[in-house]
């Protein structure tokens, strides 16, 4: 099979059988956006740095987050590598603790130059509606511009939730590029469940 594709800009392409698209949608913000209070009733939240020595734990939390959403990226590379990733001094990497368990899960990118990438962002379903958004999204941001960085970027996709490019606006990011990611489908080669994000159903 080919390795490229050309796509049309007036209409649709089809796909190769076995591949799925995204259209991605990449945000940033150049300088600290107004600090916004905490929301009521998020005292029980708090944040737990993790590193390599747990990254089964990480990827337990990863796979639990994101099969909703097709996260896959985490999940198609050899655990070495993501070991290497999480012990990286340049990569900050938190799980999100409450009432004892761990129901999100947040990772700073600050291994290019003056700029941070907020790569992964997520909370699990039963903690969602409690400002649990809000208030780890605030823990981001400190985090983030408590370093000499000079941007702040993130990029999210139609994989994803609909409501996360809203929400990262409302959080101080402007949108600045938008692109299309074409990949192998993680369920056929089995590094997902079939009935993951079935929003985007199986083909092949």
């Amino acid at each position: 099979m080919t390795s490229t594709l050309t796509i049309s800009l007036t209409g649709t392409t089809d796909l190769p059988p076995g591949k799925i698209a995204a259209i991605v949608t990449s945000l940033e913000m150049l300088a600290p956006p107004p600090v916004r209070p905490d929301p009521p009733g998020v005292e029980g939240f708090a944040l737990e740095r993790i590193g390599a020595a747990e990254v089964e734990r990480y990827l337990a939390m990863y796979r639990r987050l994101g099969e909703r959403w097709m996260w896959f990226s985490r999940l198609v590379k050899p655990v070495g590598e993501v070991e290497a990733i999480l012990g990286d001094a340049n990569v900050e990497t938190f799980v999100v603790r409450h009432e004892g368990a761990d129901v999100g899960l947040l990772e700073l990118d600050f291994r290019v130059g003056s700029e941070a990438e907020l790569a992964f962002f997520g909370l699990d379903e039963r903690v969602l509606g409690k400002g649990a958004g809000r208030w780890l999204m605030n823990r981001a941001l400190a985090l983030a511009w408590a370093k000499p960085i000079s941007r702040f970027w993130v990029h999210t996709c139609t994989l994803d939730h609909q409501g996360a490019p809203e929400f990262y606006q409302r959080s101080g990011f402007v949108v600045f590029k938008r692109g299309i990611e074409v990949d192998d489908d993680p369920r056929l080669a089995g590094r997902m469940r079939r009935d993951c994000a079935p929003h985007h159903p199986v083909i092949g």
